[in-house]
């Protein structure tokens, strides 16, 4: 099986959250999270990324667009992504995706998924659950990203958190 390597990004940064607000999905990244999208973008571009899924809230397609437009790729929308999605219809799109070689071009391709603070820690406690080593730290900080590596069909073998430089 090719090996695929997942990037999980959680969203970069889009102020703060107004709960009173019923269109929470629509509020944009802030100049802070602009630049760390651009940062995202400078880093994986380098990166044999063949697929970029992301959640429809605003703040998440932001995030990854530049990296679409500097690889030329379409961003995918997937509800499975969304704040609040149950984790085993989160967890199936990250399963399908890592065991998807012929999606993923041949050998050492990647796929970028990106989504939220209350999907992602789900995510990688479940990917813990199935045996997943994670060494180092772990954390979700806005603009971080999860780097899931040697999916096996079931479980990934490795995970690495890599928080985002603030900005300067």
């Amino acid at each position: 099986m090719p090996t695929v390597t997942v990037y999980l990004v959680r969203h970069a940064s889009a102020g703060v959250r107004n709960d009173a607000d019923p269109h929470d999905d629509d509020r944009p990244l802030d100049p802070d999270g602009l630049l760390q999208a651009a940062q995202l973008a400078d880093w994986l571009r380098h990166e044999p990324v063949r697929r970029i899924v992301t959640s429809p809230f605003l703040r998440c397609r932001q995030t990854v667009e530049p990296l679409a437009a500097a690889l030329g790729l379409t961003v995918e929308v997937d509800g499975r992504l969304a704040e609040s999605t149950r984790v085993d219809d989160s967890w199936g799109l990250l399963a399908e995706l890592a065991g998807t070689p012929g999606a993923n071009g041949s050998g050492g391709a990647a796929v970028v998924l990106c989504s939220h603070g209350d999907v992602i820690p789900d995510l990688v406690r479940r990917a813990q659950g199935r045996g997943m080593l994670v060494p180092g730290k772990s954390g979700c900080a806005k603009g971080s990203v999860w780097i899931l590596q040697h999916w096996d069909g079931e479980a990934f073998a490795t995970g690495v958190y890599t928080p985002v430089r603030p900005p300067a």
